[in-house]
């Protein structure tokens, strides 16, 4: 079969390799379609503090069921599938406590261990989720990212009536704004400078979309909501204007989730934080209640993927689409890599 890899930072190599055996409670996955997200383009540009090369890429997946083996009860060949990516101990206090999205040992495909990013892959049979038959390939490898929004949500507990603030409608940023809502949120306010993305939201049935480039933060909560401003603020673009956004405006006592990955040191003002008795939470990725989830709201139509794909390239352009995406950062929201094209 042909694998990707990344030989070193902007080289792709795909080389012939066998085709994985199927152990003892696994299956083989044909894999359809990758997703290509902020954390791989830290890679292609050799920014990734925690990812050697070479490297086989490939964490956002879907694919269909081709060999299953022993102890793989519940699954049939021919089933549609995604795959949760983690690869964790199980042994520490984390995982020992179900919270194994925190692993103490924590490698991830596609980063730390070998990712999808071949024509067919064997992977434990615990770490694939089938996803429904009406679901696109393309729509089941954006099930992964949906994870991320769905986890960050719930770092609040039930948004059922809240009022939430989203700053950054790029990918996570949109669907965390979906999320909110089909979890029932009460209205939800997007916020970003790119007019395209802000766009895309309403597309997403988004409640407010401002852009702050021209509207101050500040104003356009107070606009939105009145003066008990958000319940919750999400900053899904991670730099020290938003966060700094987040702590000026926030509603004495209410909660901030910081979802997006800071690049460097964060200079925020922990002292107005402190004064205002912000409760200031962070996100880390999924667990498999996520997926579910993720899933269940786009059966229910309450969020939808497809507006996000701009683009699919076949699996030996794998490269191209990595130049696209720096090409047509301001205008890329999804791509999708067709590996069996």
């Amino acid at each position: 079969m042909l694998q990707q890899v990344m030989t070193a930072p902007g080289q792709i190599e795909f080389c012939e390799v066998p085709t994985p055996e199927t152990g003892e409670r696994q299956v083989l996955v044909k894999v359809q379609k990758i997703g290509i997200c902020g954390s791989d383009i830290h890679v292609y540009h050799g920014k990734h503090p925690f990812t050697s090369y070479p490297v086989t890429q490939g964490h956002e997946v879907s694919g269909e069921i081709v060999a299953l083996g022993a102890g793989t009860e519940g699954f049939h060949v021919g089933q549609k599938v995604t795959i949760e990516p983690q690869v964790y101990c199980g042994q520490c206090h984390p995982c020992r406590h179900g919270k194994y999205n925190l692993c103490e040992e924590l490698k991830v495909m596609g980063f730390q261990t070998t990712g999808t990013a071949s024509e067919y892959f064997a992977v434990d049979a615990s770490k694939v989720t089938p996803i429904p038959e009406d679901m696109s390939f393309e729509e089941g490898a954006m099930i992964e990212p949906l994870a991320v929004a769905v986890h960050a949500v719930k770092q609040v507990g039930d948004v059922q009536g809240m009022n939430i603030v989203v700053i950054g409608a790029g990918p996570i940023g949109n669907l965390v704004a979906q999320t909110a809502k089909g979890m029932g949120a009460a209205k939800v306010m997007v916020t970003d400078v790119s007019e395209l993305r802000l766009e895309k939201a309403k597309e997403c049935g988004i409640d407010v979309c401002v852009n702050t480039g021209k509207v101050d933060f500040g104003d356009a909560m107070l606009d939105a909501f009145g003066p008990d401003k958000a319940d919750v603020i999400y900053d899904c673009a991670g730099n020290n204007i938003t966060m700094g956004q987040a702590i000026k405006y926030a509603r004495k006592g209410s909660t901030i989730v910081l979802v997006a990955v800071f690049a460097g040191m964060a200079e925020i003002d922990l002292a107005v934080a402190n004064d205002h008795e912000l409760d200031i939470k962070s996100t880390m990725m999924y667990r498999h209640d996520d997926y579910l989830d993720g899933i269940r709201l786009v059966n229910e139509k309450k969020v939808a993927l497809k507006p996000l794909i701009s683009r699919t390239f076949a699996f030996k352009d794998y490269l191209e689409a990595y130049k696209y995406i720096d090409e047509n950062r301001e205008t890329t929201m999804k791509v999708i890599i067709d590996v069996q094209k």
